[in-house]
C-alpha cells in the first residue's frame, strides 16, 4: 500500500516524531509512505522525512474552510497514487475525510490528545462527520479515546486505541555530562517537553527549590529540553526569582534525546495534561528512573511503584517527595528503570504500532494490546 500520513503541524513535537517512527516501520513492512504537511509550517518534520529518504507533499489552506485547498490536496494525493489516507489531529481528520471520499479511499484518523476541536460546535460537528466516513478513529491511549467519546457524545466503542511505539538507540551520556560540566558522580534530573504551561515545568522547578531548602537535593541539577513556547519567559523569571540559575539548565530543542536520557539519574514529566507522550516512552525504553504526573495516558504506560513513581498533576510538594526518593535511593531507581524498559518492549514497540495500523488500513479488527489488556 501507499499510505499518506497527514499532519497539520510540522515542528518538533510528539505527534510529529510519532509520524517519523510510524513511517519507518511501515516502510520496513514493505509499504510506501507519502508524508503530507503544511507548506508554510516550521519545516522541521519535512526536513526529517527527507533525511530519511521520504518525499513529502505539502498542503496549503487559506482559511479554516477552504474548498480549493481541499481539491488541491486531493489532486496531490491522486498524483502520488495513494491507497490509504491516515490523518492525524483535527484539521487533517476533516480534510483527509473529504479527500478520501472524493478518491474513494480508506481513511484512518488518529487523535493525539489535543481537544481544541471541542471548543466550537462547528468543529465538533465536522469531526463527527469525518469519523463517520473513516475506517477507524484511533486515540493513542485509553484516556484519549474516552475523552473524545465524552466530548463528542459518542458510544463507548467509537474510538479504538493504538498506543504509540518508540525505539531508542543507546545514548552517550558522558558526552552530555561533559557538555554541561557535570562530573560522573553529580546527579542529573532531565525533563523533556516544549516550554508551554501544560507541561508543568514550573512545578518541577518549585519542587527542586523545596528540596534545596530542606537539604534533600543532593546537589542535583535539572536540565529541561524542549523547543521554546509560551511559558519560556515565565520559566526564566521563576528560575531567577528562586535563585536557581546555577541549578536549572534550559537546553532548548535537542535531537540527542538518547544521550540526555543516558546521562540522567531521573527522568521527570510534570505535565498537567497528556495523551501518551513519546518522551515518556523513550525514557521507559532507556531504562530511566521515572517520576511523572498521573494524567492522561501516563498511568496506562507507567504503573506506580512498579515502572516509576506517579504523583498528582500540579503538585510541587508531591514532585519534591518523589524526586527526593529517587535521588536518595539509586537501587529503587534502577529497579523501576528495568521494569519500565521491559514494559516498553512488551507493550509499546513501534512494530506493534505499525502492525495495528496496517490492520486498520485493511479494514480489520485489532487484537488488544498488552497495555489495553491489563488496564495500564
Amino acid at each position: 500500500m501507499n499510505v499518506a500520513l497527514m499532519l497539520e503541524s510540522d515542528g518538533p513535537g510528539g505527534a510529529e516524531t510519532m509520524l517519523l517512527v510510524l513511517a519507518e516501520e511501515l516502510r520496513s513492512l514493505g509499504h510506501g509512505v507519502i508524508p503530507v504537511g503544511p507548506r508554510h509550517g516550521e519545516g522541521w518534520l519535512a526536513h526529517e522525512f527527507r533525511a530519511r529518504g521520504f518525499q513529502p507533499e505539502t498542503f496549503h489552506l487559506r482559511a479554516a474552510v477552504d474548498p480549493m485547498g481541499a481539491l488541491s490536496l486531493t489532486r496531490r494525493l491522486r498524483a502520488r497514487r495513494v491507497d490509504v489516507i491516515h490523518s492525524h489531529e483535527f484539521t487533517m481528520a476533516v480534510y483527509g475525510a473529504l479527500a478520501a471520499r472524493l478518491l474513494r479511499l480508506p481513511h484512518v484518523i488518529t487523535m493525539h490528545g489535543s481537544t481544541y476541536f471541542a471548543d466550537a460546535r462547528r468543529r465538533r460537528t465536522a469531526l463527527r462527520w469525518a469519523m463517520r466516513q473513516a475506517h477507524a478513529t484511533v486515540g493513542i491511549s485509553q484516556d484519549t479515546a474516552r475523552r473524545m467519546e465524552d466530548l463528542l457524545d459518542l458510544p463507548g466503542d467509537a474510538v479504538r486505541v493504538v498506543p504509540n511505539g518508540r525505539r531508542l538507540t543507546q545514548g552517550d551520556g558522558s558526552r552530555v555530562r561533559a557538555e554541561m560540566g557535570l562530573p560522573d558522580e553529580a546527579l542529573l534530573v532531565v525533563c523533556i517537553g516544549s516550554l508551554y504551561p501544560v507541561k508543568g515545568h514550573a512545578y518541577l522547578i518549585q519542587a527542586l527549590a523545596e528540596l534545596i531548602r530542606s537539604g534533600r537535593d543532593r546537589g542535583a541539577t535539572l536540565a529541561i529540553a524542549g523547543r521554546e513556547g509560551g511559558s519560556k519567559a515565565s520559566i526564566e523569571s521563576l528560575i531567577s526569582t528562586l535563585g536557581l540559575e546555577d541549578r536549572v539548565r534550559l537546553l532548548g530543542h535537542r535531537a540527542d534525546v538518547a544521550d540526555l536520557l543516558d546521562a540522567a539519574d531521573v527522568f521527570a514529566m510534570p505535565s498537567l495534561s497528556e495523551g501518551l507522550p513519546l518522551a515518556l516512552l523513550e525514557a521507559m525504553a532507556s531504562g530511566s528512573a521515572i517520576l511523572a504526573s498521573g494524567v492522561g495516558g501516563i498511568p496506562e504506560a507507567v504503573r506506580h511503584e512498579t515502572d516509576g513513581l506517579l504523583v498528582p498533576a500540579g503538585d510541587a510538594a508531591a514532585l519534591a517527595s518523589g524526586l527526593s526518593r529517587l535521588l536518595a535511593d539509586p537501587t529503587l531507581g534502577s529497579e523501576l528503570g528495568r521494569n519500565a524498559r521491559e514494559r516498553a518492549r512488551e507493550a509499546f514497540s513501534p512494530e506493534a504500532m505499525a502492525t495495528a495500523y496496517v490492520t486498520l488500513y485493511q479494514g480489520g479488527t485489532m487484537s488488544p494490546s498488552p497495555a489495553s489488556e491489563d488496564g495500564g
